[in-house]
């Protein structure tokens, strides 16, 4: 018994291992997951790429930030 359970238990959940607990679509396909840039060309268009993404990221912040100014400026000048 102390030992044929252990055994039982390992041959049931040690076979077919793939089939009985495997997760569709958990790991990313080729085209999902990130891809090295290898060539100056891929090189230069993606740090173009970040560069936009970036900038537009200030001028978000920027934005934001001026606004609540506003709002702050506002919200003093209503108080007095």
């Amino acid at each position: 018994m102390y030992i044929l359970f252990p055994i039982g238990w390992m041959y049931y959940f040690g076979t077919n291992l793939d089939d009985r607990f495997k997760v569709k679509g958990f790991w990313p396909t080729e085209e999902q997951s990130h891809k090295i840039p290898l060539d100056k060309e891929e090189i230069d268009k993606e740090l173009a790429r970040m560069r936009m993404a970036d900038g537009l990221r200030r001028e978000r912040q920027a934005a934001q930030a001026q606004a609540q100014a506003q709002v702050q400026a506002q919200q003093a000048s209503s108080e007095q």
